[in-house]
């Protein structure tokens, strides 16, 4: 039968269970157990703050093991030493009895040494004739010996840890610098969207970060500030899109306004004006027209429903029947488009107030086509509107570039 010793403390220092339970974990541990005992000091060196030891708890334990003469703690050779207070201080860089003392409880709490005390309280051995030590009285280091495995997995998993934290904290610092320069530029080069809206949520992230946080608190604002990072490149990627899409605007508009009715695209008529009209012609329905009663103008409708349905198919779709034949048709669409993109009854209003009614709907088609690249069909909208208010805006660049990429995609899967 094995034999199960436990020690109580000396004094008036209580017993309790768990000081029971971590020696009978000693006295069931398997012998001839080796380990070094300096590694076993770098471990729980590393795993310090899951016991909650302070670094002179640390000076005490590393003075502790000085005093162990063995380069590896071996249970066979006996793991108690029994240095006095003095010659701890001065191994321990001279700290205070006082100190020493609560460092000393510390370790013991924390389960990484036990008291081997004497029927006096005094720390001393018995030897032998031969000098061997028989019987020791003072600190036993047994528990690194039998937790060495714990603890190195403790080392480990901590500085896992704490390569993670720095880690989040560098991603952060380097996400809250792209977030405030983002910003900065959109409002100092004039960029369109709600950027005082981004500022205070950039504000209010940062607000809310404790000024010494846990991995977990920077883990959270780094995930909202990733969020607010890509809604910001979402905002700038649509306005440098429309930049790209109007860059040859005024080239191209000229070039098509001024096209003659053999170009290769279909034209049809505008209102009582003829795309491609002679002067003469002109004057002639002007003077045919003159001394009737003039009705309100119509919106010029500058390029052939053909031409809108190419560029814009989709737009189709919402048309009666899955179809569209007249310019009315298409118009019904786009009011169906614009309640399903959620763009508002005002700001397609001042659309058509600025546009016009039919140019109003192609501009939702040419949104419709666009949709997957912006994040908000609302405000694109009234970007083009304000542009089309300063006359920095024509649809014809637009629908070009649509017709375009829909020709190449038809032509890769033919």
């Amino acid at each position: 039968m094995q034999t199960r010793h436990v020690t109580t403390p000396f004094g008036r220092r209580p017993a309790t269970l768990a000081l029971v339970k971590g020696q009978l974990a000693i006295a069931a541990s398997t012998p001839g157990t080796r380990v070094e005992k300096w590694k076993v000091f770098r471990d729980v060196c590393e795993a310090r703050e899951r016991f909650g030891l302070q670094d002179r708890a640390l000076a005490v334990l590393d003075a502790l093991l000085t005093f162990y003469p063995n380069g590896e703690l071996d249970a066979e050779h006996g793991l108690v030493v029994f240095p006095s207070n003095a010659q701890l201080s001065v191994r321990a860089h001279g700290i205070t009895e006082s100190t020493l003392r609560r460092q000393l409880g510390a370790l013991v709490d924390a389960g990484l040494i036990h008291r081997r005390d004497s029927p006096n309280g005094k720390r001393y051995a018995h030897r032998n004739r031969e000098g061997e030590i028989e019987q020791a009285y003072g600190f036993d280091l047994t528990p690194l010996l039998v937790r060495a495995s714990e603890l190195a997995i403790l080392a480990q998993d901590v500085a896992a840890e704490r390569m993670r934290f720095r880690r989040a904290k560098e991603t952060l610092t380097i996400c809250r610098r792209d977030v405030r320069k983002l910003i900065s530029a959109a409002v100092e080069e004039g960029a369109s969207g709600n950027w005082g809206k981004v500022e205070t949520a950039y504000i209010d992230i940062l607000a809310r970060l404790p000024r010494y946080p846990n991995r977990v608190q920077v883990e959270l604002a780094l995930d909202e500030m990733e969020l607010l990072r890509e809604e910001a490149l979402n905002i700038l990627a649509t306005q440098l899109n429309t930049e790209d899409l109007l860059g040859n605007a005024i080239q191209n508009d000229r070039h098509i306004q001024n096209s003659k009715p053999e170009s290769i695209y279909e034209l049809e008529p505008s209102s009582r004006k003829k795309l491609g009209e002679s002067p003469a012609e002109r004057a002639q329905t002007e003077s045919e027209t003159e001394g009737r009663p003039k009705a309100r103008p119509e919106p010029i409708k500058a390029f052939p429903l053909g031409m809108v349905l190419r560029a814009c198919p989709q737009i189709a779709d919402y048309g009666p029947g899955g179809r569209i034949e007249q310019w009315r048709e298409l118009m019904k669409a786009a009011v169906v488009v614009r309640s399903m993109l959620g763009v508002s009854p005002s700001a397609y209003e001042e659309a058509c107030n600025a546009m016009g009614p039919e140019n109003a709907a192609v501009a939702m088609a040419c949104i419709l086509e666009r949709s997957t690249l912006i994040t908000s069909a609302g405000g694109y909208l009234r970007d083009l509107t304000k542009r089309s208010q300063r006359g920095q805006f024509s649809l014809g660049p637009m629908l070009m570039a649509l017709m375009k990429v829909n020709d190449e995609g038809k032509r890769r899967t033919a």
